[in-house]
Formats: C-alpha cells, structure tokens, sequence
C-alpha cells in the first residue's frame, strides 16, 4: 500500500489543522493505521491510531483531547485532526499502516515496528 499524507503547513498557536493521508494499492479497511511525529536530532514517536475498523482509537497522554484520529474507508483515507495547537507540535508527521489483517494486543499499536507502509510526511509548523 502507498500512503500520501497532507495538510501541514504554518500555523498560529491555539489553531486547529487536520491532517490527510490517502491510502492507495491496497484494500484499505484491511489496514491499522497510525500517525508518527519527528522533529529534526529526535526520534520518532507515537501520536494516535486507530483500528481497521475505527472501533477502537490509541493517543499518546501527551496528546490525548487534544489530537482525533479517524478513518474513512470508502475514502481510503485517514485523518488526524489537531486541535488548541501549540509550538511543540512542530513536526513531521507521517501516516503509517500495519501489515493487513492482522490484530494486535493493545500496546502494540504505540510502536513503529508494528508498521510495515509509510507515507513521506508532511510539514506542520507552529508559530506562537
């Protein structure tokens, strides 16, 4: 599966954004699906995911109330809404999806070797 994420750019703190991946080359509600930041000399890290299904959602505490994963699948498409942006949200993030089928136990979703596909990131900067 190919992944195409969208929708960074340069923000105000306190703004909202939503982020977009579209999911291509693949049956799509077949796929867990994850979203990952990175700022530059740090490692990346968990931000949310969410079933194939969108039965069942994961947030990192750091984030949680403020960022909702979602998915679409007529759509092939997932989303990460951002909310009450502040500057330490600066980052790439990049959409990820797991191998298909597959089910895992809960603390699994908070881990990149779980993803097999990733998208090329997109750009979100937050001026305060």
């Amino acid at each position: 599966v190919q992944l195409q994420a969208s929708g960074g750019g340069l923000m105000q703190a306190g703004g909202s954004l939503r982020l977009s991946c579209a999911a291509s080359g693949g049956t799509f509600s077949n796929y867990n699906m994850a979203w990952f930041r990175q700022t530059p000399g740090k490692e990346r890290t968990f931000a949310a995911a969410i079933q194939r299904s969108g039965k069942n959602t994961y947030y990192a505490d750091s984030v949680k109330g403020r960022f909702t994963i979602s998915r679409d699948n007529a759509k092939n498409t997932v989303y990460l809404q951002i909310d009450s942006l502040k500057a330490e949200d600066t980052a790439v993030y990049y959409c990820a999806a797991d191998r298909p089928g597959r089910t895992y136990a809960s603390n699994a979703y908070y881990f990149a070797p779980t993803y097999r596909y990733w998208g090329q990131g997109t750009l979100v900067t937050v001026s305060s």
